[in-house]
């Protein structure tokens, strides 16, 4: 899809299929808000999933709900959605409005039906009601600047806009006009998403309050059962669609599946394969298509650049190992570089302890572990143009020899006795302890820290122009940014079986993606290739019962990192009781520059009922041409 950019849409500029296709192609730009890490940690901060790392520049914090900084109407993080959605949203009106006029084909009509539905569906969870009036009316395309604003309520937003949108979408769409694109697959998976939503919203469970205020009634009648039985027949709808098999294809021909292992699903080497069903793509061959530079990004707060991998990677940079054998003469022997497993470290988010304890518990037989993580760090000395490439060999822990691609250090799967972390005689400056007999430093689960642990590798960089060197790591990565997957279907159908009493299909359900996630064709850790199924295994330990807590488990081994996690604990209404209370180990620097990052910290967040609504944007408020009493009472409860 070629890129023209315009200042402004006419209704005359609509009523033609250049247009519509012009209008189009900017809903599918503004996509690129996510790859932002700022707005991945809108949906990750604060959750159970992450806490701040060492870097945080204070837009981390705000979100973390744990006493060091405090969400407020300025949070940026949780602002961005809102300035993006709404004119994404006039946009996808102008085309509906006028494409319909001038006789544009229903298909590209539907594609702007599915934006609408899927931006209202991000405003709806994140602030409650939000307007359906931009200015001329509901749901239609405004020209002129209003400064008045009038909230609709929650079920309005889903029966308006969110369920009509989508079902027409569905109905009018096919396959994809372009990779990556919204097609009929993809409207499924999101009506379905918002159907589970709605009927969460209407139920209840805990009594959170909403805003505007309003009953949790439905202006259809029907009740909470009602949508999470359309949720289930929709997933399973397109589940069992003829046109896609369990496993499909390596590359998204149209037709979408299941790829045979976790790893295939998230690796470079296999972007844009047939499980992934829409994505914000980039690209290494242009700077002006990639929307970044190739080569340097500054990571700006909303993109459009895809630099999310950044904020899980650690500053892995500051490891050494010894050019000697008989005494330490430190070098850097981990380089950055623009691979998947390194990239540029910025430290910005990193996951707690319970992560890696509870979370993926199993690390032997689910590869979700091995597939989500970078556990090992290799030396790559021999690509640095920095003299370190004279040596066809460094010295690492108990004064081993390791070459290029051995690895340095390795975050251990479990605590285990006997690791040194007193380096008095092999520095490995980053904390990192020694185990007799093993020649890479190493560092247990309970020192993972603030400023050292695991990098998220899903969303490390993948480039083909490396050209045997370094390449260029502190370019934004160039890959597509995953936005939805075929895997969430059976994760969606699951938890609406569960609502529904249904634990049989339930259990058949996640024990599709738990056999999938026991198939090992490659050890990720190790770095080499394996033939293992323990899909048996990994069946066998699914519950007999299936509960809301264990899809919530099964959703984070699926999508860690990855910015579904504060969505899904909004809706289930558990995120208070996921994440009051985390683990992690410290941020400090000594003096010598050895980390310090052995000393447990036990951190508590405050997270009130008022906060499962993110604040409206304090400039849009201030922007609105209403009294001070109106304006207070546009913003959600607990923001003012």
């Amino acid at each position: 899809m070629k890129e023209t950019p315009r200042s402004s849409f006419t209704p005359e500029f609509f009523k033609t299929e250049a247009g519509v296709e012009g209008g189009l192609t900017s809903l599918y730009a503004g996509l690129r808000l996510y790859g932002s890490g700022y707005f991945m940690n809108s949906y990750e901060g604060g959750t159970d999933e992450a806490t701040w790392g060492q870097n945080d520049d204070g837009n981390i914090g705000r979100l973390d709900f744990s006493g060091t900084y405090h969400i407020d109407t300025q949070s940026p993080n949780s602002n961005f959605l809102w300035g993006q959605a709404f004119p994404a949203i006039n946009t996808a009106s102008g085309v509906i409005d006028n494409g319909e006029v001038a006789g544009v084909a229903p298909a590209l009509i539907a594609e702007a039906r599915f934006f609408r539905g899927f931006e209202y569906f991000l405003l709806v969870q994140n602030y409650g009601g939000v307007p359906l009036d931009l200015g001329s009316g509901e749901l239609k395309f405004n020209t002129s600047p209003v400064r008045t604003s009038v909230r609709n309520t929650v079920p309005e937003v889903y029966t308006k806009a969110i369920f009509p949108d989508l079902l027409q979408a569905i109905n009018d769409l096919g396959d994809s006009r372009i990779q990556g694109g919204v097609s009929k697959t993809v409207a499924q998976l999101f009506l379905a998403k918002a159907y589970l939503t709605y009927g969460w919203w209407l139920e209840n469970p805990n009594n959170i309050p909403t805003y505007p205020t309003c009953d949790r009634t439905d202006p259809d009648g029907h009740n909470a059962q009602w949508y999470y039985q359309q949720a289930y027949t929709v997933a399973t709808t397109a589940i069992d669609s003829p046109s896609k098999g369990l496993f499909g294809d390596n590359q998204n021909s149209g037709t979408f599946g299941l790829q045979p292992t976790f790893y295939d699903v998230n690796s470079g080497t296999n972007d844009r394969n047939s499980e992934i069903l829409l994505y914000a793509d980039h690209t290494q061959q242009s700077e002006f298509y990639n929307g970044a530079s190739l080569s340097y990004s500054t990571g700006s707060l909303a993109g459009p650049d895809n630099f999310t991998g950044w904020f899980w990677t650690f500053n892995y940079t500051g490891t050494q190992s010894s050019t000697s054998n008989t005494s330490w003469v430190g070098v850097n022997s981990v380089q950055r570089a623009a691979t998947q497993d390194l990239g540029r470290p910025w430290t910005m988010n990193c996951p707690p302890l319970e992560v890696f304890y509870n979370t993926f518990a199993d690390k032997t037989n689910d590869s979700r572990y091995d597939g989500t993580f970078v556990t090992s760090y290799r030396a790559n000395f021999n690509l640095s143009g920095t003299g370190l490439n004279q040596y066809s060999q460094l010295y690492n822990a108990n004064f081993l020899p390791i070459s290029a691609g051995d690895a340095v250090f390795t975050f251990l799967p479990n605590d285990t006795t006997g690791v040194d972390y007193s380096n008095s005689v092999y520095k490995s400056n980053i904390g990192a302890g020694v185990l007799p007999g093993r020649a890479d430093f190493v560092i247990e689960p309970s020192h993972f820290s603030r400023i050292c642990y695991p990098g998220n590798w899903k969303l490390g960089p993948y480039r083909t122009d490396n050209n045997g060197g370094l390449g260029q790591p502190n370019g934004s990565s160039t890959r597509p940014y995953n936005i939805a997957k075929f895997s969430e279907f059976y994760l969606i159908a699951a938890e609406a079986a569960v609502k529904l009493g249904d634990n049989a299909n339930a259990y058949r359900l996640v024990n599709v993606l738990r056999a999938r996630a026991g198939i090992w064709h490659f050890n990720n850790g190790q770095q080499i290739t394996i033939n293992e199924d323990h899909s048996a295994e990994t069946v066998a330990a699914t519950p007999a019962t299936i509960t809301i807590d264990y899809i919530l488990a099964e959703r984070s081994r699926e999508f860690f990192g990855e910015g579904y996690r504060w969505m899904d604990l909004v809706r289930t209404q558990k995120w208070s009781d996921y994440a009051a209370t985390f683990t992690i180990c410290g941020s400090n620097v000594k003096a010598e520059c050895t980390w310090d990052n052995h000393n447990q910290y036990h951190g508590t967040r405050t997270i009130t009922p008022q906060n499962y609504l993110r604040p409206i944007p304090q400039g849009q408020i201030d922007g609105l041409d209403m009294n001070d009493a109106d304006k207070a009472a546009y913003q959600n409860p607990g923001y003012n």
